[in-house]
Parts: C-alpha cells; sequence; structure tokens
C-alpha cells in the first residue's frame, strides 16, 4: 500500500525521493529578502526628517528606530516563508525559493529565527521607548508584531483574506513614518502622515505586484489575496495608480524644498516598473517589476529625505 502523500513540501520530497540539499547560508540570506529592506529603510529616512524639520533630530532614537524596521521586516520575511510553506503555498512558486516551501529547512529552525527576529525588533522598540519616553509606543509595537506574525501566520491570516496591501499601506506608510517622527518629537505631523502615505503607496504597490506573480499558485492553494479577487487587469491598473501617488505627494513637496524636483529622477525606475507590469504575461515577467519596485521605495525615500534636510528653511511643516 503506497504511504499517504505528505501536505509538508519537505516531507513530500523526501518520500518521492528528491529530497533537496540543505539550506546554505545564501539560501538563508535570500530568505531574508534583502530588496524588501528598502520598505524598513525609507520609511524611518522621512520619519527622521520629518522630525529635523519640525523641531529637531535625535540619532539614538532615529538609529533604534531603523534597528526596529529591519528586524520586523526580515521577521515577518521569515514568518511567511514558514507559514506559506507549512500550508503547501509555496510548493510551487516562481520567482526566488523558500526554505520551508523547497524543502531546504525545517519549518521549526525558520520560524524560530522569525522570531529571534521579531524579538531583536521589540528588543530596539523597548530601547526606542526608553530613550524617548514615548510609553505609548509600547502598544504600537504589540500591535506591530501582531501584524507581522498575522500576515500569514496563525489560524485566519489577513493575507489570506485580501488585506496585505491595506495592511502594507498602513504599517509600511503612516505608522512607520509617523511613529519614527513621534519617537523624535513626540508628536505627530502632517508632513509626516503625508510622506507616510506616499511610501506607503508603494509598499502597498509592492505587495501587489508580489500577489500578481503568484495568482494562479495562489487561487490553487485558496489564498484570497486582492489580486485573486479582483483579477488582473484591475490589479496592473491598481498597481499604476498606487505607484502614481507618490509622486503627486512628492510634487506638492518639491515647490518648497531646493532639490525636491531632483527625486523625480526615482521615475526611472518607477517608470519601467509600471510599464513592465502592465504588459506583463507571465509571472517570470513581473519579477523585474518586483526589484524595481523595491528599489523605488528605497530611493524615493533616502531621496526625499535628503531633499527636506537641505531645506531650505522655508518649508512648512504642521
Amino acid at each position: 500500500m503506497a504511504s499517504p502523500r505528505s501536505g509538508n513540501p519537505a516531507r513530500r520530497a523526501q518520500h518521492e525521493g528528491t529530497a533537496p540539499s540543505p539550506a546554505t547560508w545564501r539560501d538563508w540570506i535570500a530568505a531574508a529578502r534583502p530588496r524588501t529592506l528598502g520598505m524598513a529603510i525609507a520609511p524611518v529616512a522621512l520619519g527622521s526628517a520629518a522630525a529635523f524639520n519640525a523641531e529637531g533630530f535625535h540619532l539614538g532614537i532615529a538609529l533604534a528606530c531603523l534597528a526596529l524596521a529591519l528586524c520586523m521586516q526580515i521577521g515577518v520575511n521569515f514568518a511567511n516563508d514558514y507559514s506559506d510553506g507549512v500550508r503547501g503555498t509555496d510548493a510551487v512558486r516562481v520567482g526566488p525559493g523558500r526554505l520551508v516551501g523547497a524543502g531546504k529547512a525545517s519549518p521549526v529552525a525558520v520560524r524560530n529565527v522569525a522570531i529571534g527576529f521579531l524579538a531583536a525588533g521589540a528588543i530596539a522598540g523597548l530601547v526606542v521607548v526608553l530613550v524617548s519616553g514615548r510609553w505609548l509606543l509600547l502598544a504600537v509595537g504589540v500591535v506591530c508584531i501582531l501584524a507581522a506574525w498575522g500576515y500569514t501566520g496563525g489560524k485566519r491570516p489577513y493575507g489570506y483574506y485580501a488585506l496585505g496591501e491595506l495592511m502594507a499601506f498602513l504599517f509600511f506608510g503612516p505608522v512607520a513614518v509617523a511613529g519614527t517622527t513621534y519617537a523624535i518629537i513626540g508628536r505627530v505631523t502632517e508632513d509626516s502622515l503625508a510622506l507616510g502615505a506616499a511610501i506607503g503607496a508603494i509598499s502597498a504597490a509592492l505587495m501587489l505586484c508580489n500577489n500578481l506573480r503568484d495568482i494562479e499558485t495562489d487561487r490553487a492553494a485558496g489564498k484570497r489575496s486582492l489580486a485573486t479577487l479582483i483579477g488582473r487587469r484591475a490589479s496592473k491598473a491598481l498597481y499604476v495608480a498606487l505607484m502614481l501617488v507618490p509622486f503627486v505627494i512628492l510634487w506638492i513637496f518639491s515647490y518648497a524644498l531646493a532639490y525636491g524636483f531632483a527625486v523625480f529622477a526615482v521615475l526611472l525606475l518607477a517608470g519601467p516598473a509600471m510599464v513592465i507590469v502592465i504588459m506583463a504575461r507571465s509571472p517570470r515577467d513581473l519579477i523585474t517589476a518586483l526589484g524595481l519596485t523595491g528599489m523605488t521605495a528605497l530611493l524615493y525615500g533616502v531621496g526625499l529625505a535628503i531633499a527636506i534636510w537641505a531645506g531650505p528653511a522655508g518649508f512648512v511643516s504642521a
């Protein structure tokens, strides 16, 4: 009698005699998804710049916020690898392989790495609270950790209910930018909210592009992403709209900044990304668009932050 087919991709590969080789250090680095780290760096840069422009700057708090953002981003990437892997969502995929889905690492090991980075993020967040004295941030930190794990983890992951883009917008946009500003100066400014909306739109676009790439495999696995619900054409239109929002906001800001218009050079990355998404016919076509979207987020955030720091002094903040 044949042995039952395992739902765990790693065990299934072993049963079928095709056990993959163990993960190398390069596999672990790839699983951290370095190309997504711009989504952690950009909001902190913008939030710090908004704080500097409003009242002042605290390097220690800004660095702690950056450590928090990076650890949370890496943690959620490993958590996603673990949760989608044990559910079988990543068993067949296009694009970078996953540790659990490919059977290269045990689910327990990947889960523990995810927990380790989320814990490191929590420690960095505690440093932010202790140095700044903004105790309200403790509650924000708890919500962020729950959101990081809840994307694909738990019994009812919100990433499986078409909420991934919305949560990406909120937590990598207004929450991250305004949270950084609040940690440094003790209040949220209108500028930080506007800048948060700008970078949040790119974050949502990145998530949508990823889900558009995986639309067929997600449907087969029963994952109800936004892309699976609204379809390819609407997803492509929404991606373009989200990518244009930051440049509309930049157009408003640039009139008050000496070097604001220079940030429009980032369109050299964003433009091709939009064209690729519109013209894409296969999942592999979108891999390049994902990389360009991530670089757009990093250069837009850091570039606009530098422009804000550069002045002029007449830049108006709430």
